[in-house]
């Protein structure tokens, strides 16, 4: 599928069931099922061994992703498999697996699910050496929601970074991503709701594929703020994305809440990263979007998930005019029928 297709028409979210009571690991019975094929994102075929071939050798202009023995330590076991079974480990809490690592790697050294240079929020080690978002533990086929009132700018399909990705702008800079699904349920240009839902979860992508079953199918969900990817949860003494500080919960209004701007994306800053792009193929292919619009965010996307492929640094911050104001604006991104906050699992003991 191109970069920004839609996936067809919004399809009705699950019925919601009675809540669980008490801890442990209990039933989900919420969930819609999903092909193979939806689970890891594996059509259409041909892309997801291009793609596939970066995972491992890069390209001129992306270097390959990086693992080792550390890489073991983001499994965790019984945490997966009962995930994977459509189990929930904490109840009507979704663990946290892996935060914003605030300490990441540079870029140019290539993606990295090393566990060498980490540190979240907290100070602690619930993250990865690239880990860019943070990791919603999920069984597939649960219904994610919009954590904020928006509009659907992109649709991609990339079997070596994210799997398929929804991209959501809110306005004043601000972004949201959903990766790892399974399926989309609304099309790029849908204005969507606070807490309407938008996909359904899997574990797409070739980590889904290539850790099954001892890494747990998760969302991964990115912020992106002012042209750069941040962290929704706030260190001392910086706020919170999330409207419940560092304690997300799912919407429970009732009311639909106002809807948000645009974030505006410079025509003339658009063509200048464009001939920042250093490969002339993938450059031509962005520029041939017809829609302005949609091109821009193309771009936006391109800048903020693959930044070596330009020859600027930084290029996401380049092009966005809002700089973004980090203020309450995110709910968590699941329905208020299946979740009733977060836990994380280090906490659970499950890390």
């Amino acid at each position: 599928m191109a970069a920004g297709q839609g996936l067809g028409a919004a399809t009705t979210p699950p019925a919601a069931a009675p809540p669980a009571s008490g801890g442990g690991i209990v039933a989900e019975t919420r969930r819609r099922r999903l092909s193979v094929a939806e689970l890891f994102g594996l059509r259409p075929l041909r892309p997801t061994l291009a793609q596939a071939w970066l995972v491992f050798r890069g390209d001129r202009h992306l270097p390959r992703s990086r693992f080792d023995l550390t890489s073991l330590g983001i499994a965790t076991p019984r945490l997966s498999i009962a995930t994977w079974r459509g189990r929930r480990v904490a109840g009507r809490r979704v663990p946290l697996l892996n935060l914003f690592n605030h300490t990441q790697t540079p870029p140019e050294e290539g993606w990295s699910v090393r566990v060498t240079r980490v540190r979240d929020y907290r100070g602690r080690r619930l993250t990865y050496d690239s880990h860019n978002g943070t990791d919603f533990v999920v069984p597939p086929g649960t219904a994610i929601v919009a954590a904020a009132p928006g509009r659907v700018v992109a649709l991609r399909q990339e079997w070596n970074r994210g799997g398929l990705k929804l991209y959501v702008d809110h306005g004043g800079g601000l972004l949201t991503t959903y990766n790892h699904l399974g399926r989309a349920l609304a099309r790029v240009g849908d204005e969507v709701r606070r807490g309407q839902p938008v996909a359904l979860s899997a574990y797409s992508g070739a980590d889904g594929l290539l850790m099954f079953p001892w890494v747990a199918p998760h969302l991964h969900f990115n912020v992106l703020l002012g042209g750069a990817l941040v962290d929704p949860f706030g260190r001392p003494g910086e706020a919170s994305l999330w409207r419940e500080e560092n304690a997300p919960r799912p919407w429970t209004g009732v009311a639909e809440p106002a809807a948000s701007g645009r974030t505006r994306l410079d025509p003339r800053r658009v063509a200048d990263l464009l001939d920042a792009v250093r490969d002339p193929a993938r450059r031509a292919r962005l520029a041939a979007i017809e829609d302005p619009e949609r091109r821009a965010f193309e771009v936006l996307i391109e800048a903020t998930t693959y930044p070596t492929r330009f020859s600027v640094a930084e290029p996401g911050r380049l092009l966005v005019d809002d700089e973004g104001e980090r203020r309450p604006w995110l709910d968590l991104p699941f329905a208020a029928a299946d979740f009733d906050g977060v836990a994380f699992c280090d906490d659970l003991g499950v890390r």
